[in-house]
């Protein structure tokens, strides 16, 4: 069954005001499946007042007692994993398995906010006067605002919340309205675990008038924001304005560096597992595949074998490995894609074409020969599309890779400590995997540069921009 969704204000699960509701299709089939509330100004007004409240009974409560009512909330996250991811599946249409390790993953980013929050310190520095002391505390910002987006729809929210959690912050998530059950059922874990009314926001409606309001609302401290490059200029630009700080983490378009020297088949294996996972659907997705001249042939020849082994359907179906896009604008941009790189001159080695017409189908799809000024190599696919492309030298590779205003996630595959040393300080990303799938593990940094945005959803850079640094001199007299 699939719940339909309310709105979460001030510890409450309540219908928006005048009952307005946004229709849930589900991407496998086309269908209705549920309904989301949409909020009004009045709900909006309702959740910062009560986010103010929140916060100032949060701030108080020891960072010992915040770590164990978030570790409870990682509890009932990981108890009611197969439920959750189920919800996801349905609405995002993601394989249930990639589902399920979304859910448990969250649970292990809510254990490790809620210990590295423990361990936020200020500091003594020493005085120039015997007389004197000095201080530095570390102090919570304040209300945030945080906006997520449809395609990791609990994991996108749960850095954000953990974070800000940990810190002492009162949080209101706008939570995508076309995957809007699985985040509920985020919130609803730590709201049973006893986390005090008025610390957690949920809420629905239309994205620009949402984000308007809650950015502009002078109790709102901090914005948080997942998505496209171009939204998220806006919002920080909207942010600068009102003097709020901002995490952003923005669009990419990941390039993946095959060295002479690779191994080819950990790179297919690799590369091509991240590439189709969650149906391309992925910020940090490898998307230009850069390969060396001399094994280029062998490792297009190895990627088109492991996108042609992939069983594309239902996630909720056995052996699905490759889910449906999660709505009908993506197929849309997927068949535009393919168009363009034919006319540009690339080969459709395997797929390139909508699958069926019921759901959102699209096969998995390879193409090689793809020319620099092909839209796949410029715009971010956001879908199954894999493209390469050959190149003669790596300091070649590397000048594409960085050609790009993006600068999220990187991948590289090669032998030789040389090369790892150069690709390391070389390529302009604020993530590189060398020689392996993306692990983005809670412990590490986790954002991007240049048009791909700015601050960390990882690591313990990820709590600063949620405290403000205060310093305190006392005199005795």
């Amino acid at each position: 069954m699939y719940n339909d969704t309310r709105l979460f204000i001030n510890g409450e699960w309540c219908d928006a005001t005048g009952g307005a509701t946004l229709d849930v299709v589900g991407p496998a089939t086309g269908d209705k499946i549920g309904t989301v509330a949409r909020a009004s100004i009045k709900d909006l007004e309702r959740a910062v007042t009560s986010s103010v409240e929140g916060f100032a009974k949060w701030r108080k409560v020891p960072a010992i007692e915040r770590a164990n009512l978030m570790r409870m909330a990682a509890g009932l996250v990981r108890e009611r994993a197969d439920s959750i991811a189920r919800l996801m599946t349905q609405e995002q249409g993601k394989p249930l398995a990639e589902a399920k390790v979304e859910v448990l993953s969250a649970a292990d980013i809510i254990e490790w906010f809620a210990d590295e929050g423990r361990r936020v310190y200020g500091r003594l520095v020493p005085p120039r006067s015997l007389n004197a002391q000095q201080s530095v505390m570390k102090e919570p910002v304040g209300p945030v605002a945080a906006f997520t987006p449809w395609n990791f729809p609990v994991n996108q929210v749960v850095r954000k919340l953990s974070a800000a959690l940990a810190t002492g912050c009162s949080f209101i998530v706008k939570a995508p309205e076309e995957t809007p059950a699985s985040p509920a059922e985020l919130i609803r874990a730590f709201a049973d675990a006893g986390v005090p009314s008025g610390v957690l926001g949920l809420v629905f409606g239309e994205p620009s008038e949402v984000s308007d309001y809650l950015i502009r609302h002078p109790s709102i401290r901090k914005v948080t924001f997942t998505g496209s490059t171009a939204v998220g200029k806006q919002l920080a630009g909207l942010a600068g304005r009102h003097m709020k700080r901002a995490t952003m983490e923005l669009g990419g378009h990941a390039p993946v560096i095959v060295a002479e020297d690779a191994d080819v088949e950990l790179a297919v294996k690799a590369s091509g597992g991240a590439k189709f996972r969650n149906a391309g659907q992925v910020c940090i997705s490898p998307t230009r595949f850069l390969v060396h001249k001399s094994v280029c042939d062998a490792f297009a020849q190895a990627l088109v074998r492991h996108a042609e082994d992939l069983k594309v359907g239902d996630g909720l179906a056995d052996g699905t490995t490759l889910g449906p896009l999660a709505n009908a604008r993506r197929i849309a941009a997927m068949t535009s894609v393919v168009e363009n790189a034919l006319e540009s001159g690339a080969t459709v080695a395997t797929g390139g074409a909508r699958i069926g017409t019921i759901g959102n189908f699209f096969a998995p799809t390879v193409l090689t020969n793809v020319p620099l000024e092909a839209s796949v190599f410029n715009n971010e696919p956001f879908g199954p599309i894999a493209a390469i492309r050959c190149f003669d030298s790596l300091d070649e590779a590397i000048a594409e890779a960085n050609r790009l205003p993006y600068g999220l996630a990187g991948y590289a595959f090669t032998k030789s400590f040389r090369n790892v040393h150069l690709l390391s300080h070389s390529l302009e990303v604020g993530m590189l995997w060398i020689n392996q799938p993306a692990t983005a593990w809670p412990e590490m940094p986790f954002g991007g540069v240049k048009d791909s945005g700015y601050g960390s959803e990882g690591g313990p850079e990820a709590l600063e921009p949620y405290l403000v640094t205060k310093s305190v001199t006392v005199l005795a007299t």
